[in-house]
């Protein structure tokens, strides 16, 4: 066993390796107006520099968790973080929207190596069941907390530097990681015999990505031979993926845990809670830079009763399922964040008064109990054995639904404000494709036509927010009744 001092040192050398990648999930929202008008990006390049970071990580989640196993934890941790740092270098001087999606899914591949590593050292360092809690009790605050101060952090950095310091942030923090984890994690064989399978991963992951470009190219451009041969392509790879699986003895993801109605609920609640909160962060920090003419750190500070009440929403969330039970608590967390997308869709974003950041904080707070209920869903509703793929399984949700979110709000927005978009005369084309586009040609144009170009762009961009908002409500209630029938006799003893 350890000595004393090391474990927590241990603890603190992880955490800090955990930080930037949970940073990294949030802080490019506050940054997309500026590098959208940097870099000239399109609609969709933009929605492709977000989503492909969780897209990755989630296709490479689990196959990176048993080579981690295979390998040793230590030396899988190590490689993840100098990629992470290269990646983060690269993201932060890149000269084109395509160069930085390139950067971005490299960070998708050291941030899918690290996260298994740091929950793996955790439960190797702590062998007291008791001190352990703890320890993964201040990993799930850490997460949840650098998802929250992720866009106030972009805003402070954007108030005085530019858009890629949001990115070159994370290297003096690895700096300071990597020695740390050489020096305090110890040395463990790997299991060589551990079976790994990156084909399989490969699958999942052009599977996901065929499907996104098929979505994307389809709503932009009309459902044309590419996007249906690319939505095709995606479905198939899906599906042979999920064949493997279910034949398999041994699967990469148990998919047969679906075959639960708390499992399988559980896994649809943080595919939509952390959708839901990812998406709207997005399009609300667009909203207030393009709209409303706020400073990145005027944004940051806007949305922060949303992340800050999503922070809170977890730890809160396992005490009120502990009360009143896990079926109200799930059901009412999914139609409270409804209620308040509804809300928020008539808001007066201009004069906010306390309406608004009220309205947020309902929204973030009700996600955040959404997505601790869909956790005690799944782990309670597994034997012991089965806890890692369990795991694995929600991690893989959390992730496709942070990725997916970010699409679907985003093409459903871009597609609205197309039609809304009344161009003025001599506009050029692009300005109709996405808000980002309009502004970049509004400030190329410049005079009477840039500024009428931009008003414009505002009006059918608002006309957009409330009618995605209204439509993920729906989708949202319609999930809140599915997760009171499914949940129906489950309850925490059971649960736990």
């Amino acid at each position: 066993m350890m000595h004393t001092p090391s474990r927590w040192l241990v603890l603190a050398a992880v955490m800090m390796a955990f930080v930037p990648v949970v940073v990294d999930m949030t802080i490019l929202h506050i940054a997309i107006p500026s590098l959208t008008l940097a870099l000239g990006a399109s609609g969709t390049e933009v929605l492709w520099i977000i989503d492909v970071y969780p897209l990755v990580m989630a296709g490479l989640l689990v196959p990176m968790g048993t080579l981690a196993d295979k390998l040793g934890c230590r030396r899988l941790l190590l490689v993840g973080l100098g990629i992470f740092t290269v990646a983060s270098v690269a993201a932060a001087f890149s000269t084109s929207a395509v160069m930085l999606i390139a950067a971005r899914a490299m960070l998708g591949i050291g941030s899918a190596m690290i996260m298994p590593c740091v929950l793996a050292v955790i439960r190797q360092a702590f062998e007291d069941d008791a001190e352990r809690a703890t320890a993964l009790g201040a990993w799930s605050v850490v997460g949840m907390a650098g998802a929250a101060i992720g866009p106030l952090a972009g805003g402070l950095l954007l108030e005085h530097f530019w858009w890629g310091s949001v990115f070159l942030v994370n290297v003096p923090i690895m700096m300071i990681v990597v020695p740390m984890v050489w020096v305090l994690i110890p040395r463990r064989p790997g299991n060589s015999a551990a079976t790994w399978k990156p084909g399989q991963a490969l699958i999942v992951i052009a599977g996901l990505m065929l499907t996104v470009y098929g979505i994307k190219t389809g709503v932009k451009s009309g459902l044309n031979t590419q996007s249906l041969a690319a939505l095709s392509a995606g479905a198939v790879l899906l599906v042979w993926f999920a064949r493997m699986q279910v034949s398999s003895k041994a699967p990469m993801l148990d998919l047969s845990l679906c075959t639960k109605p708390a499992i399988a609920v559980g896994f649809l609640m943080a595919f939509v809670a952390n959708g839901s909160l990812a998406g709207f962060e997005l399009v609300l920090a667009q909203e207030l830079q393009f709209v409303l003419g706020k400073t990145p750190l005027e944004a940051g500070l806007f949305m922060l009763p949303l992340v800050a009440a999503a922070a809170v929403g977890g730890p809160v969330g396992g005490k009120l399922a502990t009360w009143f039970g896990l079926r109200p608590v799930a059901s009412l967390s999914m139609a409270v964040s409804s209620a308040s997308l509804v809300a928020l869709a008539f808001a007066d974003f201009k004069n906010p008064g306390v309406v608004v950041p009220a309205l947020l904080a309902g929204l973030g707070f009700a996600l955040g109990v959404g997505l601790l209920a869909s956790s005690i869903a799944i782990m309670g509703s597994v034997s012991e054995e089965k806890a890692g793929a369990a795991g694995a399984l929600e991690s893989v949700g959390y992730e496709l639904g942070g990725g997916l979110g970010i699409t679907i709000f985003g093409v459903l927005v871009n597609s609205i404000y197309r039609h809304s978009f009344g161009a003025p005369a001599g506009a050029t084309e692009n300005a109709a494709n996405s808000i980002g586009e309009a502004m970049t040609a509004a400030n190329a144009v410049g005079g009477d036509l840039g500024s009428e170009i931009a008003e414009a762009a505002r009006l059918a961009f608002v006309d957009a927010h409330g009618t995605v908002l209204m439509s993920v409500a729906l989708i949202i209630a319609l999930l809140a009744v599915v997760v009171f029938v499914s949940l129906r006799g489950q309850t925490l003893a059971n649960a736990h």
